[in-house]
């Protein structure tokens, strides 16, 4: 689980081989299943995640109780709720593993002594945290506009590996459709 961290970090620029210690020492390694909760809403986020194996996704609740999934985030790529990390505000978002999922986890403390001991470390995950943003602002944009099967189609020809592996609720959900809606759309287009 390690080296996945690593190899990821690694895309971006050369890790020499004593600072893959300490930002490996700097982590430690969590399993949950489907349905469990990272982080609640309502406190200052503390954690970030690297995913290993697995799919995350960022949720509320809305004004009428119902979970309404804002994103999805699978292997290799980093997740914390951004604003309440790096701004220690409380955030409303909450982390939930949409499967059984597999995390290398950073606490801000851990992170934040890296970021003194590794000078380079801070800016490269900025650049990563940003490109990801921007790449979920665009992702979500495509969705604006489309009907219900539009945006489900789009969502099985861009994100086809979420839609195999996470419940069909948390797909309407992200797709700003009811249930059921989703399963006549499903038996329409087969």
């Amino acid at each position: 689980m390690f080296n996945a961290l690593i190899s990821f970090l690694k895309l971006f620029r050369d890790i020499p081989a004593a600072d893959e210690a300490l930002i490996t020492s700097a982590t430690v390694y969590r399993t949950y299943k489907e349905g469990d909760y990272l982080f609640k809403a309502d406190k200052i986020c503390r954690e970030m995640y690297f995913i290993c194996k697995g799919i995350l996704r960022i949720m509320v609740i809305n004004e009428h109780g119902n979970e309404v999934t804002h994103f999805f985030l699978k292997e290799n790529q980093l997740c914390t709720i951004l604003n309440s990390f790096n701004n220690q505000l409380t955030a409303h978002e909450s982390i939930c593993a949409a499967c059984d999922t597999e995390v290398m986890v950073f606490s801000k403390a851990a992170l934040d002594k890296l970021y003194l001991q590794l000078p380079y470390l801070k800016p490269l995950i900025d650049q990563i945290t940003q490109q990801f943003l921007l790449d979920k602002i665009e992702l979500r944009n495509s969705y604006l506009g489309q009907d219900s099967t539009t945006r489900y189609k789009m969502f099985m020809m861009r994100q086809p590996e979420i839609a195999l592996r996470v419940p069909l609720s948390d797909v309407a959900s992200y797709l700003g459709i009811t249930p059921q809606s989703l399963s006549r759309i499903r038996k329409n287009i087969r």
